[in-house]
């Protein structure tokens, strides 16, 4: 796993890109996670705007009960939510996989409560990547 930027954990994978999709969602299940929305960017793009773009889809991960914690702490943390993860072929056919950084994003309501549970989040996806990075989903 490789930490490239401040708000993302990110990876890559030397699989197809629906085996990174189906591998994700599942190392997202294991640790609490269901994926509540999946926009397809590439099908999106072709539709409203007849480009043609690689293979990437933004997952919208929640965790239930952190979510309850987070919008029962501040109603408006809603504006932030869910989780992102995404997924896109990279130019010689591998996938790259990143996971929003809760603390990061987060950062900007100033909570003690809210980044408590945004550490805690953020063990959380940082395991889901280095599962996959690691191959153990």
């Amino acid at each position: 796993m490789k930490k490239v930027k401040e708000y993302a954990f990110s990876t890559v994978l030397d699989t197809s890109y629906e085996d990174a999709i189906s591998r994700v969602t599942g190392a997202l299940k294991e640790e609490g996670f269901g994926v509540l929305t999946e926009i397809d960017v590439k099908a999106t793009l072709k539709k409203k705007l007849d480009k043609d773009f690689r293979k990437y889809a933004i997952l919208g991960a929640c965790n239930p009960p952190y979510a309850l914690r987070s919008l029962e702490a501040d109603l408006d943390v809603g504006l932030l939510l869910p989780c992102n993860v995404i997924v896109y072929e990279t130019d010689d056919k591998k996938s790259y996989v990143s996971a929003v950084n809760p603390v990061s994003a987060l950062g900007i309501i100033q909570s003690e409560k809210l980044r408590k549970i945004a550490e805690e989040v953020s063990v959380k996806l940082q395991k889901v990547v280095e599962k996959i990075a690691k191959g153990e989903y």
